[in-house]
């Protein structure tokens, strides 16, 4: 992969996105801290939308408070007086506490302001998928819907997937929503695989490294929904056509004399076949089976297809402003259990490796769409959300997590940690995310500059 071959209109639209959701999220977030660090009567010095090491782009004194923007978009921050944070100020905690610094709070109003920024993302999320909700409702294809089965390739294959079959569960959990296959064998650990083959339902012993090569394919899915190879229109110059020609209606059963049962499957097999000769064989509206050959461009597209909702009945739900509510919770919750589960697994499984499933912010950015889409990015900004609360809240130093741990345990044992300890632990914390940060965005580097 080269610079040259990178659309840059494309990683301007996915980068606009990105930081615009960030910005969203940090901005809140630092309010969850600065709201009740007010509220407590703390007093706040800096709040800032990204980091401002050297200079800042923007910044303006409001009362006791500057308010900035950096120029490093990695997150944001409140310096709070008396407290031990990333500004490592250590002069100002040589000085006597005094009654407006965090550090001569209660331990209890402590606790609030360190939480708060985690509650604002967690409470986010919620509110945002309920608002998705309420205004878009939600498509989901149910797996009994799935007529034609399941397309599979060589990993489906692998697993003793046949093309045809419908997946009905992993490790005997019913799959309702063919949208959370890949989901639920990665994050469930699938050992087995049960699916619905002529009218006979088989179990399928899933084979070690599975997980990882489904993770590995970077959001490819375990199977792709069957349905036939309609032509909606032909887009292909009628002089390419060396026999008969593409006509709308027809349905391709055969490409270079293999039978094709699925669209997911001729497409397939004919995206390595640019610029060269291929045979089809057609079955017209009118019954008829005719023969169609065809010289490929360098697109190798020859027409539009039918589009699978003609064939599966995918379903859609709507909802009014008080069910989205519960919905949305709901939906959040799921995010949150499924990143307790993901995080869980870079740990417990041996399938799942850190240095596949980890990425910094270009693999983020990635996963917003390619042009501007308001329901996807408001999707992706709730997830965000949802993760950010996760991480933020690990008991690492540097993270609110880590400051929580050290605020418990003083209130459960009456001692509070020393500030020479505080600032050592808050600098480890802080030299570990820089390391994972630069592991993370070297892992990016890495992936589409020598495996894309």
């Amino acid at each position: 992969m080269t610079l040259l071959a990178i659309d840059w209109s494309v990683v301007g639209v996915k980068a606009g996105q990105l930081i615009l959701s960030l910005s969203i999220l940090v901005i809140l977030h630092e309010l969850g801290h600065f709201i009740p660090a007010r509220i407590f009567k703390c007093r706040v010095e800096k709040f800032y939308l990204f980091f401002d090491p050297w200079f800042a782009l923007l910044k303006k004194k409001i009362g006791q408070t500057e308010y900035g923007i950096g120029w490093l978009p990695l997150g944001g921050y409140v310096k709070i007086s008396g407290m031990i944070d990333e500004s490592m100020d250590k002069e100002q905690m040589k000085q006597p506490a005094q009654p407006w610094e965090f550090r001569s709070k209660p331990a209890w109003q402590r606790l609030i302001i360190m939480i708060g920024g985690v509650t604002v993302n967690l409470l986010l999320g919620f509110f945002i998928f309920s608002m998705i909700l309420f205004k878009w409702g939600e498509d989901y294809l149910p797996v009994k819907n799935m007529t034609y089965g399941v397309y599979v390739d060589s990993l489906g294959e692998k697993i003793g997937i046949r093309n045809g079959d419908r997946i009905v569960s992993v490790n005997n959990k019913e799959v309702e929503h063919f949208e959370k296959l890949s989901k639920d064998f990665i994050l469930d650990e699938a050992k087995t695989i049960q699916v619905m083959r002529n009218g006979q339902l088989l179990n399928l012993q899933v084979p070690e490294g599975s997980i990882r090569t489904l993770i590995s394919r970077q959001g490819d899915p375990l199977a792709r929904p069957a349905f036939p190879a309609v032509i909606d229109s032909v887009i292909t110059a009628k002089e390419r056509f060396t026999q008969n020609s593409l006509k709308r209606g027809d349905t391709i059963i055969a490409l270079n004399g293999q039978q094709i049962t699925s669209l997911a499957q001729f497409q397939d097999k004919k995206a390595p076949l640019k610029s060269t000769e291929i045979s089809m064989v057609v079955v017209r509206m009118s019954g008829d089976t005719v023969e169609v050959k065809e010289k490929l461009d360098e697109t190798g597209i020859s027409f539009r297809p039918v589009s699978g909702g003609k064939f599966l009945k995918v379903e859609h739900r709507r909802y009014n402003f008080f069910q989205s509510l519960p919905a949305g919770v709901a939906k959040g919750w799921e995010t949150l259990m499924m990143n307790l589960k993901n995080f869980k697994l870079l740990f417990t499984s041996k399938e799942v490796k850190a240095s596949e499933s980890l990425g910094s912010f270009i693999s983020i950015g990635n996963m917003f769409g390619d042009d501007w889409d308001w329901e996807r990015f408001w999707s992706m900004t709730a997830l965000l959300s949802i993760v950010l609360a996760f991480m933020n809240i690990l008991p690492i130093p540097a993270l609110d997590g880590g400051h929580v741990i050290f605020t418990l345990y003083e209130m459960i044992s009456g001692k509070k940690p020393g500030e020479k300890f505080m600032e050592y632990a808050q600098m480890v914390g802080m030299i570990l995310l820089l390391l994972l940060m630069a592991y993370a965005l070297g892992l990016d580097f890495w992936r589409y500059l020598f495996k894309n």
